[in-house]
This record gives structure tokens, C-alpha cells and sequence, in this order.
């Protein structure tokens, strides 16, 4: 089975390592980072790219989260990609907008491990 390549876009540093530590224990995943939405496009337009999934945070400076699935869902090359948001305290008004912006789901932070696995699986299938 090919590798799944999952972008991770958080602007905390803790957060992107506690997120890239339990994410890489998965088999078959692949993990990238970027600090907000303008280097995860960066990232995700490289010609190389092919990710699979994006877990991207909603709260960070330079491009938000928002920003960032509007960005990618207007390109017909990413709108494919799902995309997870990540929340603050799970903040309903957050989460609806996710979803009509196209987010497939989102996370809450302080992140569950096991959701945050569990999550990915169901997605990505690994």
C-alpha cells in the first residue's frame, strides 16, 4: 500500500509536535508541517505534493484556517483533499463554519489522542 500523506498546519509548535509524534505512529502516513495557511499552500501547490488529507488549526496568524479551506476548496487540483479543522474549545460557530466551507469534520483541542487517530484512520484508511 502506498503511503497517505497528511499536512498539518498549526501555528504552535507544541501542538505540531504533539499532533506530527502521535500522527507518525499510524503505518502508512506520511506527516508534513506547515506554521499557517500560507506555507501550507506553499506546500500543497508543489507539483510533488499529493496529499491526502489536511488537519489545519483555525486560530493562526499570516492565513487562518478558514482562509486556508477556502483557498483550497477554489483550486481543482486540492478541493478533493479533506480537510479537518481543528478548534478551540469546540466553539459551535467555529465548527459550522468549517462544515460550510467544506471541512469534512473537525477536532477539538485540547486534542484527544485517540480521536485524533481515529479520525485519520476512518479517512484515510490506514
Amino acid at each position: 500500500m502506498d503511503d497517505k500523506k497528511v499536512l498539518v498546519v498549526e501555528d504552535s509548535p507544541t501542538m505540531r509536535q504533539f499532533i506530527g509524534f502521535s500522527l507518525r505512529r499510524l503505518r502508512g502516513l506520511n506527516v508534513e508541517m506547515a506554521t499557517d495557511g500560507v506555507d501550507a499552500l506553499k506546500k500543497l501547490t508543489d507539483k510533488d505534493a499529493g496529499f491526502d488529507l489536511i488537519l489545519s488549526d483555525i486560530n493562526m496568524p499570516v492565513m487562518d484556517g478558514f482562509t486556508l479551506l477556502t483557498e483550497v476548496k477554489k483550486k481543482d487540483s486540492l478541493k478533493g483533499i479533506p480537510v479537518v479543522m481543528l478548534t478551540t474549545e469546540g466553539h459551535e460557530d467555529d465548527i459550522a463554519k468549517g462544515r460550510e466551507l467544506g471541512a469534512v469534520g473537525h477536532l477539538t483541542k485540547p486534542i484527544n489522542t485517540l480521536k485524533l487517530v481515529t479520525t485519520i484512520r476512518d479517512l484515510l484508511g490506514v
